[in-house]
Formats: C-alpha cells, sequence, structure tokens
C-alpha cells in the first residue's frame, strides 16, 4: 500500500512540475528582487502553517518577511502593511472568506497582492493584482480532501521562491551564518578550522630516517607525521597505514630509509581560515581512502597545525 501511495504522489508531483507556469513565477521573482518594502505570507488551516514555514525560511535566506494571520489583520494587524509591501497569499481553493476579506483590504494600504492558489478560476485569483497557479490533479487523500498534495506543492513553491532570491541577492555563506549562529547549522557555517586545530605537530624534514622519527609519531598522539620544508611547506605526511605498508614492504630495513621515500606525499590540506565543516568534508571526500587528519596552512602556504576527525565529531559537527 504505501509504495502505491508513493507512486501516485510522486505522480501528482509529476503533474505539478509539468504544468507550472514558469514564466509567472520567474516574474514574480524579478518584481520581489526590485520591492523596497516587506514581503508578507499569509493563509488559513493548512495553507497558513505553510505560509508561517515559508516567511521563516526567507528570513533566513536574506529575504525579511513575515507571517500575518488574516482574522489578526482584520482585526488591526493590517495596521503592519505600508505601501510597497507584498502580501502573498497561499490558499488551495482561492475561495477562504477570510483571505477574500483581507485582500480589498490590503490593496488599499497600496499593498500588491499575490494569489498562490490551485483553482485558476477562483475569486482570489481573479480579484489579487497577481496570481501564480500551482497545478493540482486531486489530493493525496483517498477522499481528494484533506490538503496533502496541495499543501506538498504550497512548500515546494515557497521555497524555490526562497531560494531563487536567495540567488539573486547573493546572500553569501557568512551572511547565513550570521542568521544561524547555534545549533549545528550554527557550528557548520561559522566554526572556523583554526579554532579547533591543535598548533604543536609531530613534524620533520624529509632527510629524517624512520629510526630517528619513531618517537616523534608515538609521542604527537596524531597518528601521523607531517613531513615539512625549509620554509614549513608542505611536503609530505607520513601515517600510521603508511607505516605499516613500509613494514610489509621493506620489513626492518624500512628504520633506515629517509621519510621523503616513504611519506604521502602532496596531502590533502586546509587553510587555516576554512570552516571546520570544510575540512570534515575534504577528510571524505575520496570514499575509498578517507583521512583522519588534515595539515592546516596559512596564507603563505605555511604548515600552522592540524586539524584531526576526532576533534571535529567532539565539536558536533
Amino acid at each position: 500500500m504505501l509504495k502505491t501511495l508513493f507512486n501516485e504522489l510522486q505522480a501528482q508531483l509529476d503533474h505539478f512540475f509539468s504544468k507550472l507556469d514558469h514564466e509567472a513565477v520567474e516574474a514574480l521573482v524579478a518584481t520581489l528582487i526590485e520591492t523596497k518594502g516587506r514581503l508578507y505570507f499569509t493563509g488559513v488551516g493548512k495553507s497558513g502553517l505553510i505560509a508561517k514555514k515559508i516567511a521563516a525560511t526567507h528570513t533566513s535566506l536574506g529575504t525579511k518577511a513575515h507571517f500575518i494571520c488574516p482574522m489578526d489583520a482584520l482585526h488591526g494587524d493590517i495596521a503592519l502593511l505600508d505601501e510597497g509591501d507584498v502580501l502573498i497569499l497561499f490558499s488551495r481553493s482561492g475561495e477562504s472568506e477570510e483571505l477574500l476579506a483581507l485582500l480589498p483590504n490590503a490593496k488599499r494600504r497600496q499593498v500588491l497582492t499575490v494569489a498562490v492558489v490551485s483553482n485558476e478560476k477562483s475569486r482570489l485569483a481573479a480579484v489579487a493584482d497577481r496570481s501564480i497557479i500551482l497545478p493540482l490533479e486531486r489530493e493525496l487523500c483517498p477522499f481528494d480532501m484533506a490538503p496533502t498534495t496541495s499543501a506538498i506543492e504550497q512548500l515546494i513553491f515557497g521555497d524555490v521562491l526562497a531560494v531563487a532570491l536567495m540567488q539573486k541577492k547573493r546572500f553569501s555563506i557568512d551572511q547565513y551564518a550570521l542568521n544561524h549562529p547555534a545549533g549545528q547549522i550554527g557550528l557548520r557555517a561559522n566554526l572556523k578550522v583554526e579554532e579547533l586545530m591543535q598548533k604543536e605537530l609531530p613534524s620533520c624534514s624529509p632527510e629524517a630516517t624512520l629510526g630517528d622519527v619513531m618517537n616523534l609519531i608515538s609521542k604527537g598522539k596524531s597518528g601521523c607525521l607531517v613531513v615539512l620544508g625549509e620554509k614549513r611547506e608542505l611536503l609530505g605526511i607520513f601515517t600510521d597505514g603508511d607505516l605499516r605498508r613500509a613494514l610489509q614492504t621493506h620489513g626492518g630495513a624500512c628504520l633506515q630509509k629517509p621519510l621523503s621515500s616513504l611519506m604521502t606525499e602532496a596531502p590533502r590540506s586546509i587553510d587555516q581560515s576554512s570552516l571546520a565543516f570544510d575540512a570534515l568534508k575534504k577528510m571524505e571526500e575520496n570514499k575509498m581512502s578517507p583521512i583522519a587528519a588534515l595539515p592546516v596552512t596559512n596564507q603563505k602556504g605555511e604548515v600552522v597545525g592540524l586539524i584531526k576527525l576526532h576533534q571535529l565529531v567532539q565539536a558536533g559537527l
């Protein structure tokens, strides 16, 4: 039964995507980019819940938006609306009496009204300054009554609108970070490599033999040894895995070999000003060969530290 329902929903959404008037949505995005006023979303029932979520998404992605309850608006909150603002009204049927009562009052305040409905012949679509029709074949509900597919379509439209405005405004990761200072999102958007890295790192020159540095590997407790040039530039890295391979290949004779012949050359590294989350992604980018530590460099290319996988995990990333 579940597979049948999922397939049915997929077919309904395919209908939505194939029939949606993309030019009308593009025109709305162009208008909103030029709008100097604020953006308000409203709706009744399930559409109201969707409108609240969409307003919150717009705000977090750089477009200040608010939800306004239609009933509260009709009893005083309409004073929030000023000339030049945009009011986007969500309604599957386009016949919600509360929205039909609110819309002309909003227009009297020189507010641009946009109806987002599934019924192109609805009164709301006819009266609003603009209308976006969300094509609805039928609801997933077996009675074709409960707002299921239509609610998903509203959510898709609202989220795409938010991301489109975000891209048009060139909303940056730094701006996103300012809007999300807490939780895992906050950590991923704010925490820098230099805040977590260990500055004391086991290192050696390429001429040093494995026998010379075995003690350093053990004392460093990092599972690796960073091989540096004269200007602290990164030449290579020698890991526990490299040690096992050296023993398998050369036996005890590997202790007399220089690190330059045993190390992994041109290892992955990361700049100290990078996001810690980017360090995590870089460690895992090669699924066949994930790594547990990254040398950290500064803008001059000098190695200034080491960041380890367990540090990133402990930080909550």
